[in-house]
């Protein structure tokens, strides 16, 4: 079955936090809970060692080749709009990354894991990585600037190989801080998209919101879980635009960590934020994709990961600016902490410079 058409939840399994700076300090701390690991190397105390380990590996100690031990050769991997098939582009990806930030140090906030089909495992990785640009990449020459930044990534793994991914960057908050012109990169991006075809989803197109005007759906939890209310509330807040809502599923005080280094405090920011971005795409279709969902030891408190996406025509005046009329698809993954039935904490990661090319992609200088 076709993950990705589907919503799951993880089991309501207590998690190791991942919220130290460093991996050995992770490394060095006894394992509360073992997961059953089949077929794992058995250097891994559990799947959250397993994500932490690779990733520490993989970037910090330089260690490449982990990846031909740990993704399968087919591995497929989610962009923001953008599927890649292969290790292959995984290899690349990593090295032409670590040429332009050399000095990357990713801290691992959290991991929510759920379990699989067949006895797969699911995680979802929130990193805050600092670097410095020290070589040239995609965006442009090196600048030798301090950069900060959040990533997410959702690993399907079986038999200790990741055999897909899906990664969401905030690329704008690192081409701002870069100092690089965000619009004239765009276009840059878009006129190479123009004349690579082959980059672009195939299923690409008008969104199912757009078809026939109907309206989106009302969705009714189907338990008192905390996996279906966040279901209901991005279906229904965000999908529907019952904007008021956020006052029955956000405490009061609750912050959410929106990109490019934005800070929204309490009821009003998250519904400012909320109006801004779906103002830009007012007919769009919002679909989840996932939910994984994990209890902590603290009495009534979870860590939720949810991935979805945006499927939509840019029409309206909000976060993007003038409306293009262009249709833009785009992916993000959210992580929260609920405590007593409501979002406490939120983050909210999508590649908003991505949004920004395929809006340019219609649009001649």
């Amino acid at each position: 079955m076709n993950e990705t058409n589907k919503v799951f939840y993880g089991d309501n399994s207590l998690v190791n936090s991942a919220i130290w700076r460093d991996y050995n300090d992770y490394a060095n701390l006894p394992s509360k809970n073992k997961q059953e690991l089949i077929g794992f190397d058995p250097k891994y105390k559990d799947f959250v060692d397993y994500i932490l380990k690779i990733t520490h590996e993989i970037w910090e100690e330089k260690g490449i080749g982990v990846i031909y031990d740990t993704y399968s050769n087919d591995v497929q991997l989610h962009l923001s709009s953008q599927t890649l098939a292969g290790i292959q582009g995984v290899i690349k990806g990593t090295l032409e990354t670590l040429h332009a930030f050399p000095d990357r140090k990713l801290i691992g906030q959290n991991v929510v894991w759920a379990e699989h089909y067949g006895g797969a495992l699911l995680s979802s990785h929130r990193i805050f990585s600092t670097a410095t640009n020290l070589g040239d990449s995609s965006f442009g020459p090196a600048t030798g600037k301090n950069i900060s930044y959040r990533t997410v990534v959702d690993c399907a793994v079986y038999e200790n190989r990741i055999f897909e991914e899906w990664l969401v960057r905030d690329n704008l908050w690192i081409v701002e801080q870069l100092g690089i012109n965000v619009h004239e990169l765009a276009k840059k991006m878009a006129l190479a998209t123009k004349n690579n075809p082959l980059s672009l989803q195939k299923d690409f197109g008008i969104p199912e919101s757009m078809e026939g005007q109907f309206f989106p759906d009302i969705y009714k939890a189907k338990d008192s879980g905390v996996g279906e209310m966040i279901i209901e509330m991005i279906s229904n807040v965000w999908g529907r635009k019952y904007i008021n809502e956020v006052k029955k599923y956000y405490h009061e005080n609750a912050v959410t960590h929106f990109i490019c280094n934005k800070e929204l405090n309490g009821h009003d920011d998250i519904q400012g934020m909320l109006i801004s971005l779906f103002a830009a795409f007012p007919n769009a279709a919002v679909v989840v994709d996932r939910v994984s969902c994990n209890e902590r030891e603290e009495k009534n408190t979870w860590d939720v990961a949810a991935r979805w996406r945006i499927k939509g025509i840019h029409e309206g005046i909000g976060f993007f600016g003038k409306p293009s009329g262009q249709k833009v698809e785009f992916m993000g993954i959210n992580h929260y902490t609920i405590t007593e039935d409501k979002i406490k904490e939120e983050w909210m990661t999508f590649d908003a410079l991505d949004v920004l090319r395929q809006i340019y992609m219609g649009i001649e200088d």
